[in-house]
């Protein structure tokens, strides 16, 4: 099976940019609009649409592939490429991209990932989500080329060696984080909340007061609204680096503060993710090291969640040999091909590091299902409902991804 076609498209994503430099600088707000001035190339304003680029391979026998392109909502910050905009993209997949990727056969997915992958124009790699999006497509096209799953073809080619089964989905609140923590609460969310904690002043509190409450407030409201008497979610917060900003990254400050937090989430285990940014990757490597190493050494039952900085397959390479934190996000757009994310989460795995299959909630639902079928493959410890924010959409489309992947996998075990 070849493919003889290649179909542009500009969309929309499940969410937005936003200008992650100018929020941290303190801009306010106006309803849902940030007020001030940007502080990131490429924005016009610090909150923007989202926007992503569809790309189908038509294939000859009519069938159809789909991937679609997408950045993270904080473009441009941590290391990551610039801001995505499909006029400026769509002229460069179909003058450069397209041509190579007609006639391709579709025998093998790793071959012609790592291939458009490590693609180059004019001595430059593509953005990361052109690689992100033409990577799906050819996963999309190898599976339907085979009339199997994507996580079947995935679970084949890098031998994973794991059943494919649920894995637990992990919610996030944005910040509404009291209404969406009930969603999740009500809907029996693997993993919550999120919560959006990007503010010192606004969110944390200076000495982490706010956040300390709203772990009390989250932990009282799951244990008087729980559906049912076993359930036991993680709490999972994400605070942006604003712990080390609160704490002048004082590694015995945070982890004072991190044992305080604990105590107030029992009976739930706790995760923190990005605890601190520093602004630079090898200085990241070793505050997050010593974070970790001295949560270890308090025995504290809480995961270190490394985020920022940790942009590429190399990086979440590096954060594993290091020990810079429990378990890695593995933020998919900003690794590029697909086929990065997988080999991540395998060598997470191998290094008993815990893989957190991510990504951003500026994506799309159908980025949203194929990074699903990859998480299955290869046994992630938690895959993101994405795109959005709203919870109840995110979470819809990839739980019911999860369970159709595994529906057709069990109805081929029984045949």
């Amino acid at each position: 099976m070849k493919i003889v076609d290649v179909v542009c498209s500009p969309g929309l994503t499940g969410f937005y940019f936003d200008d992650q430099r100018a929020i941290k600088k303190g801009a306010g707000h106006d309803g849902l609009f940030y007020v001030g001035e940007v502080a990131t190339e490429g924005f016009t304003s610090i909150r923007q649409a989202g926007e992503s680029i569809s790309i189908q391979l038509i294939l000859e026998d009519g069938q159809v592939a789909l991937g679609e392109c997408a950045a993270v909502q904080y473009s441009g910050a941590g290391g990551r490429d610039p801001l995505f905009l499909a006029e400026d993209f769509i002229p460069i997949i179909e003058k450069d991209i397209a041509p190579k990727l007609i006639g391709k056969e579709l025998t093998n997915f790793k071959d012609l990932a790592e291939e458009f992958d490590k693609l180059e124009i004019d001595g430059k790699r593509l953005h990361t989500a052109i690689r992100y999006g033409v990577t799906q497509a050819l996963l999309d096209a190898v599976a339907k080329a085979r009339h199997l799953t994507m996580a079947e073809v995935v679970k084949e080619e890098y031998d994973t060696g794991v059943e494919i089964d649920r894995v637990p989905i992990f919610t996030q609140s944005g910040d509404s984080r009291y209404d969406n923590a009930d969603k999740m609460i009500i809907k029996g969310a693997d993993v919550l909340p999120h919560g959006l904690f990007n503010n010192v002043k606004e969110k944390l509190g200076e000495k982490g007061e706010k956040l300390k409450d709203y772990v009390a407030w989250l932990r009282d409201r799951i244990l008087k609204y729980k559906v049912t008497e076993d359930y036991k979610p993680i709490l999972h917060i994400d605070v942006y680096g604003t712990i080390g900003e609160a704490f002048d990254n004082d590694t015995m400050a945070m982890a004072d503060y991190l044992e305080d937090l604990v105590e107030t989430a029992n009976p739930f285990h706790l995760r923190i993710e990005g605890p601190m940014d520093v602004d630079d990757r090898a200085e990241q490597l070793k505050a997050m090291e010593a974070l970790t190493k001295e949560v270890d050494k308090r025995n504290l039952p809480v995961e270190l969640v490394a985020d920022e900085w940790c942009n590429t397959l190399e990086d979440v390479k590096d954060f594993v040999e290091h020990s810079a934190g429990h378990m890695i996000q593995i933020k998919t757009p900003d690794l590029g091909g697909i086929n990065n994310s997988i080999e991540a989460i395998l060598f997470c795995k191998e290094n008993n590091k815990g893989a957190y299959l991510g990504g951003t909630c500026n994506e799309t639902n159908r980025s949203a299902e194929i990074l699903t079928n990859i998480g299955m493959a290869c046994g992630a410890t938690q895959v993101l409902a994405k795109p959005g924010m709203g919870v109840d959409e995110g979470l819809m489309i990839v739980n019911n991804e999860m369970n159709r992947v595994l529906a057709l996998v069990n109805r081929r075990k029984n045949k």
